[in-house]
């Protein structure tokens, strides 16, 4: 009878689309730009600062607060919201310090809550901009700017810590963290 034929998509290719459009759907979209606006306008001012601006220390001061915020924001909230990762240290009675790495567990459902989206936006962010400050320290050390070297060393610490700690709580123990990039170079040898 025609009450019992149900209208399903050929192939469950409009299943698939749906799917597709929830997860690449941005949840978090405040986090999303600040985790991309401090690291951003960082880059920014520290390339049009000598244009605008003769004062070394305002250009600094300014440099080193964008970048302390966004360290901030990335390690306390961005990485907690839009990935489901987060790192701290902990001192424990005897006073000894331990770092912790933490990935959230995946749901009952088996899905995660964050969006491949905003997964692309954090990792883009995060390695491409520390990336960016090594480029500025060599930039800076060839061209003997030494004054601008403490500004732009004070960037690539300040993001390549989180960096490094996110990779942590992504991969794992440090052990883990080698063992992988011992096998990729691995594959990448026999490759040629």
């Amino acid at each position: 009878s025609s009450e019992d034929i149900e209208d399903v998509s050929l192939f469950d290719a409009d299943d698939d689309v749906s799917r597709r459009s929830k997860k690449s759907k941005i949840r978090h979209p405040v986090a999303s730009f600040f985790h991309l606006f401090f690291r951003v306008s960082a880059i920014v001012v520290y390339l049009l600062c000598e244009l605008l601006t003769s004062s070394f220390i305002a250009c600094m001061v300014t440099i080193i607060l964008l970048l302390s915020c966004d360290f901030w924001a990335v390690k306390n909230v961005t990485g907690r919201l839009m990935v489901g990762l987060r790192w701290w240290n902990q001192v424990d009675d005897d006073g000894r310090s331990h770092w912790v790495f933490e990935a959230r567990k995946v749901s009952a459902q088996g899905s995660k809550t964050s969006s491949e989206a905003e997964s692309r936006i954090f990792w883009l962010g995060l390695i491409t901009c520390p990336m960016i400050w090594v480029i500025f320290a060599f930039s800076a050390l060839f061209s003997f700017k030494v004054k601008w070297l403490a500004v732009v060393v004070m960037g690539v610490v300040l993001q390549g810590a989180n960096l490094y700690g996110y990779i942590r709580c992504k991969v794992g123990s440090r052990k883990n963290l080698t063992s992988m990039a011992t096998s990729y170079l691995g594959k990448q040898f026999l490759r040629q």
